[in-house]
């Protein structure tokens, strides 16, 4: 149980208040982000996909996903009880830990809200709203729930049983969400001319934007999964910072030998492969190995988002290519570069602890983005043959924005009934779709 007759101590309840405000932020911030990166004609969707996970999400974990995920084994290390549903026994003097039991389910509960809206990013421009309101509630029960408890929750196998070290994500948060919009992208298909057609990133300024709020809000995600403000979280902090910033640099060293540029999206793509990358190793290596870390993230990720290409899945806005290879690449080399004095006892290859740790590390992988897979193309088709998963020929021709939500984000016309709107300030050449 996760009660205790403990007072919470209030200098790590309030790092924990702060870092949950912090994660909170990360969803609008991605919604940001993956808004600069898709045509004008979308861009308004991207942003509905991600805030409506908000709501979502936090309904049904707070219904029952918390209980699964973070209550007493059932058994096997499989998934939680049910002893919670609707935060029943919960209240203001229950505590987990040093902090109070409602504060960390909240902070839990952000984890689950921007992994379900990191999918949204692989089937970009072409899914239907309705069916993505349906989507996000269902998967966030029956995929993320469960790999939340295998890794974080009282007897979980892979944390318990295993011995797999996954400090603040990798596994439930990551290679769930990349090997998850994975299977979301062969269950729709590719979008109309991919391959044939530039489809270019409308607002970079923005894309920056979000990155930076994405990073702002990463050390709330990683620092704060310490659950206290201590020396732990000062160390976690540190290599937060140092991961993205070699992830950032890796990225752009490729784009200029490879392309002969940098480029402004590499920049931004690169420092969050290194942020992915470093969240399930932030807790078990030290300054120099997040910056390995982060660097093998940068150049590695920026080789991989080419390979739909080559492989033939339209991952829009590269989830896999970022998310489902940095995640693997973070939690692996937790194998090589895990150190006693930030994991308290297990050490990787490079520091004397052998194999075992990978190999632990590497099953631990296998098994949580098969499971991330199959489940969330069992829940895709299914959505798909029931009500329709992928949008009509005709509203991805003319965007998602007009067609579903009838506004768009840079130039209002007559919309609906013949209704005319008030026209926009911003200039003629920003109304203009740069992929079209």
């Amino acid at each position: 149980m996760f009660l205790s007759a403990a007072h919470a101590d209030t200098g790590d309840t309030a790092w924990l208040l702060a870092a949950t405000a912090l994660v909170l932020l990360m969803t609008p911030g991605l919604a940001l982000f993956y808004g600069g990166m898709v045509r004008t004609k979308s861009v308004l969707n991207m942003l509905m996909m991600s805030f409506v996970s908000i709501a979502l999400v936090t309904v049904v974990w707070l219904v029952g996903g918390y209980t699964l995920a973070f209550g007493d084994d059932l058994g096997a290390g499989l998934l939680g009880d049910l002893a919670h549903a609707g935060m029943r026994g919960l209240g203001p003097d229950s505590v987990q830990g040093t902090v109070p039991t409602l504060l960390f389910a909240t902070f839990q509960l952000t984890f689950a809200i921007v992994t379900a809206a990191l999918i949204s990013g692989a089937i970009a421009d072409r899914a239907r709203f309705g069916a993505w309101l349906v989507f996000v509630p269902v998967w966030a029960l029956l995929v993320y729930v469960p790999v939340a408890h295998w890794v974080w929750g009282p007897g979980g196998w892979i944390a318990h049983h295993l011995g797999a070290l996954d400090f603040a994500g990798g596994l439930p948060v990551e290679i769930t969400s990349g090997a998850s919009g994975l299977a979301l992208c062969l269950v729709l298909g590719p979008r109309l001319g991919f391959k044939k057609d530039a489809m270019r990133p409308h607002n970079l300024p923005m894309v920056i934007l979000g990155a930076g709020l994405l990073w702002f809000g990463w050390f709330g995600f990683n620092a704060g999964s310490a659950m206290g403000a201590n020396g732990l979280a000062a160390a976690v902090f540190l290599n937060t910072l140092a991961a993205g910033c070699t992830g950032l640099l890796g990225w752009l060293f490729v784009e200029q030998k490879r392309d002969g540029h940098p480029t402004t999206l590499g920049a931004a793509s690169g420092a969050v492969a290194g942020l992915v990358a470093i969240t399930p190793s932030c807790g078990s290596v030290s300054l120099l190995g997040s910056l390995v870390v982060g660097l093998a993230a940068g150049v590695v990720c920026s080789y991989a988002v080419s390979w739909k290409f080559k492989l033939n899945y339209d991952d829009s806005l590269d989830v896999v290519g970022v998310h489902l290879v940095g995640g693997i690449i973070g939690t692996l080399l937790i194998g090589l570069f895990a150190e006693k004095a930030m994991t308290g006892g297990a050490e990787g290859l490079f520091y004397g602890g052998g194999l075992a740790q990978l190999g632990k590390q590497a099953v631990a992988v296998v098994a949580v983005a098969a499971y991330a897979f199959a489940g969330t193309y069992g829940i895709g088709k299914l959505l798909d043959k029931t009500m329709g998963f992928r949008a009509a020929e005709d509203q991805e021709h003319t965007g998602l924005d007009l067609t579903v939500h009838a506004e768009t984000a840079y130039d209002h016309g007559v919309l609906g009934h013949g209704a005319p709107v008030a026209h926009s300030v911003v200039p003629a050449a920003r109304k203009v779709d740069s992929q079209a």
